[in-house]
């Protein structure tokens, strides 16, 4: 299962690792995803959320 969120489908951002003497390695940057109990379509149910959605209140708890 893919990393994102269920929300505004925010992923895994890929780039490079430069060290100080310019070698260059991949690597990615994660979202930061909590596991939220959140009503859909008037049920509970868990879903995967980025902290800024939920911050934001687009998770209605």
């Amino acid at each position: 299962m893919a990393r994102f969120c269920e929300i505004c489908g925010k992923g895994p951002v890929f780039g490079h690792r430069i060290s100080h003497a310019h070698n260059v390695t991949s690597r990615r940057w994660k979202p930061n995803l909590r596991r939220v109990r959140a009503v859909v379509n008037g049920a509970a149910r868990t879903l995967l959320a980025c902290t800024t959605c939920i911050r934001s209140g687009k998770v209605a708890k």
